[in-house]
């Protein structure tokens, strides 16, 4: 009988090994998602070939030299520039070798050439196609490394951005064939099954894939539960430059700070509290650097290429608001630390002029705002500077007159979306802007969005878009966890999509101020320090009429600038006030009237006549009761007129009432004596009181009334608050 060139056992042998080839390379196909490894193809044919060699028992001699020269051919396609096996390529070789032993010997690991790198690798997979042949067909412990298989793909798809559902699926029906058909391999072994030709052969795989796939179908179309909690690290991989924060796109968790490549946003950062500079100023605010107009999908970039023009004797040409802003003319000085390098300037919303003592040429890009110098900037910008500014103050009332007549070229440069960008941003941002009417309401709106909807401030385990997906989807509508950069770059694409030009802008905000201030420092200036922990995004949107106005979306921080309510919004609530007192007077006087009028029936009934004595003597009685409760009713108005308004505000709440209670109370400080002098921030004034009551109640209740007015929130908290300072402040200027 003829002897068939492939026995069974040996076709069992071969399947089990394909198999073990397929598991390692489950353990292959997450290294293009979780590292930097390229032309992973090529890794991966080398593997089958030595999978190959090892599946066909080449003997040693051979198979040495077989796998050696793949390795040489995959080298010298991928890094080397010589003709191979030639004596320039053996001495580029040398050099290889000789650079990555030092670095080795020294364990400067990161230091290793890509070359060497990829001959360690190679000579990895050469070991693993040895290893796995002994364990799958000599050995056969396959359980072993199928178990080792899932936990790599489970702890993989856990902790990285590599997505394993598909992954997970493929081993278990690779793992499922390779046991099965090794059990059916150690059998015909122990000869407990006898072999009739290739019919048997059939008559066992053909069930063992059929079950195989029943299984499969089973696994993938039942129902799944929900995760019962989320991924205790969204991902490890961190390729974010956290508000321009360091250069390149490292994978590492970076350090916060100012930094110019925003092309790839997300990911962990570590709070950096070296300071950067120190600014003299009159009021705190936001120091603003750039603005980007580009959104990638992963960052930010800028449309045009820097283009500096010069400005004559330091005054700048950046309009970003228009004359009809109320603005306050202020002044600044601004000292860099010594190991400060930042490449551009800080400035304040409004810069006017900039100096300093050496004679500096100064440079403007109108595109970006970036104002730097043209010396020589590889140290960094100036070590001081002093900024001239008409620091902006924005009306609510003519913000919410503007119109939607933008400019054709800021609608072209400041709509720009990705093509790609998910729908369900701008159906998102329909919703949130549905109650609206003007475009200070519909920012106002995604400006607050954020603010009650679970969005979270977070530096740490703050995710990177996966490859495909969209930066602001992801924060929007999966991890809702962020830091400026996410809620800033949020909101300009959710207004983007209303059609509201929004533009992304990055600098600093206001920092600390200095404990111990320098002596011989103007009265009206104090010192503020600011730090890389202060490096900030935030949002500017286009109002036509006024120009530019800076928005803050980020939880936990304020306004870039100021904003207020119009003088005469301002009186014609007084005025309410006023109506609504003088009726409650002319009610309680009504009341008296109808008292006399009684008192006197029940009188003439008594005496039996209407005397004109008697009509006299209840006319001045009664004239001298309503005097007096007149009179009473005048000194004691702010009393009772308390009383009223903390009812009327309790029961009413909300942004209106919130404002006529707090403009109430500055009245009552008025009177009192505590007088607010003209041009007096209410910050300034509040910090005044302060002073004169010895707390710190109305710097806090201020704090408290602007977020609520500028941001136009009822949230309860903020509520609860303000009620409790304004009746501890009312009951202080009463007493």
């Amino acid at each position: 009988m003829a002897r068939p060139s492939l026995n069974q056992p040996q076709i069992y042998q071969y399947i089990v090994y394909i198999c073990g080839f397929l598991l390692f390379w489950e353990w292959l196909r997450p290294l293009d998602t979780i590292s930097d490894t390229g032309d992973l193809v090529l890794f991966v044919i080398y593997a089958a070939f030595c999978f190959f060699i090892s599946m066909l028992n080449v003997k040693w001699w051979l198979s040495i030299p077989l796998k050696t020269a793949g390795i040489v051919i995959l080298i010298d396609g991928l890094f080397m520039t010589e003709p191979i096996l030639s004596p320039a390529w053996f001495s580029l070789l040398y050099m290889h070798a000789q650079f990555n032993f030092d670095v080795m010997t020294s364990q400067q690991w990161e230091e290793m050439t890509p070359l060497f790198r990829s001959l360690l690798f190679l000579l990895l997979l050469w070991t693993m196609s040895y290893l796995l042949y002994y364990w799958f067909v000599i050995a056969k412990r396959i359980f072993l490394f199928v178990l080792l298989t899932f936990i790599y793909i489970t702890v993989l798809d856990t902790f990285t951005m590599y997505e394993a559902n598909a992954a997970i699926v493929r081993t278990f029906v690779v793992s499922l064939i390779a046991m099965g058909v090794a059990s059916l391999s150690n059998e015909l072994e122990r000869k407990s099954v006898q072999y009739d030709g290739s019919n048997n052969f059939l008559s066992r795989i053909v069930p063992l894939l059929l079950i195989v796939s029943c299984l499969t179908i089973i696994g993938v179309i039942s129902p799944k539960q929900e995760p019962k909690w989320p991924d205790p690290v969204p991902f490890i991989t961190s390729t974010a430059q956290n508000a321009g924060i360091g250069e390149g796109g490292s994978s590492v968790v970076q350090k916060v700070g100012y930094g110019e490549n925003d092309s790839r946003l997300g990911g962990s950062f570590v709070q950096d509290f070296t300071p950067v500079f120190q600014a003299a100023v009159s009021q705190e605010h936001y120091w603003r650097i750039e603005t980007k107009d580009r959104y990638t999908g992963k960052g930010w970039e800028s449309s045009t290429e820097l283009n500096y023009q010069e400005q004559p004797s330091g005054r700048m040409s950046l309009e970003l608001f228009h004359d009809t802003v109320a603005t306050e003319n202020l002044s600044a000085m601004v000292r860099f630390e010594e190991n400060a390098s930042l490449p551009k300037l800080v400035y304040p919303y409004g810069v006017e002029t900039v100096s300093s003592n050496s004679d500096e040429e100064y440079l403007l890009d109108q595109n970006t705002g970036s104002i730097t110098t043209g010396g020589n900037l590889s140290q960094g910008i100036l070590s001081n500077y002093t900024l001239n500014y008409n620091y902006p103050s924005f009306s609510i009332n003519q913000l919410l007159e503007s119109t939607d007549n933008d400019p054709e070229e800021i609608r072209e440069k400041y709509l720009q979306l990705p093509e790609d960008l998910p729908d369900r941003i701008g159906n998102l941002s329909e919703q949130v802007v549905i109650d609206t009417e003007t475009r200070y309401e519909k920012v106002i709106a995604i400006e607050q969005y954020f603010n009650r909807n679970g969005f979270a401030y977070q530096t740490e385990e703050v995710a990177v878009p996966r490859q495909g997906d969209d930066y602001v989807d992801q924060f929007l509508f999966e991890t809702k966890v962020g830091y400026c950069d996410n809620f800033s770059t949020s909101m300009v694409v959710m207004l983007r999509t209303l059609g509201i030009p929004t533009r992304w802008v990055k600098g600093f905000t206001s920092g600390d101020r200095l404990d111990e201030q320098p002596s011989g420092l103007p009265n009206d200036l104090e010192v503020y320090e600011i730090s890389n922990s202060n490096a900030h995004s935030w949002v500017e949107v286009y109002f036509p009429e006024i120009g530019w106005v800076p928005f803050e979306p980020t939880s936990g921080f304020s306004s870039a600038v100021d904003f207020y309510l119009d003088e005469e919004t301002t009186e014609t609530e007084e005025d309410n006030e006023t109506v609504q007192e003088q009726e409650t007077e002319e009610e309680l006087e009504g009341n008296y009237q109808d008292f006399e009028e009684e008192a006197a029936e029940a009188f003439g009934d008594e005496t039996g006549g209407n005397s004109s004595d008697s009509v006299l003597s209840i006319v001045l009685v009664s004239s001298a009761v309503v005097a007096a409760v007149s009179i009473l009713l005048y000194l004691t108005r702010y009393r009772w007129r308390t009383t009223i308004m903390i009812k009327r505000y309790k029961n009413k709440g909300g942004v209106v009432a919130t404002q006529n209670a707090y403009h109430y109370l500055l009245k009552v400080l008025d009177h009192k004596g505590i007088k607010r002098s003209q041009g007096q921030t209410l910050r300034e004034y509040a910090r005044h009181v302060d002073k004169e009551f010895q707390t710190t109640d109305m710097t806090r209740l201020t704090y408290h009334f602007e977020r609520m007015i500028y941001r136009n929130e009822e949230d309860s908290y903020e509520r609860e608050k303000i009620t409790e300072l304004w009746e501890n402040l009312i009951k202080k200027t009463l007493t």
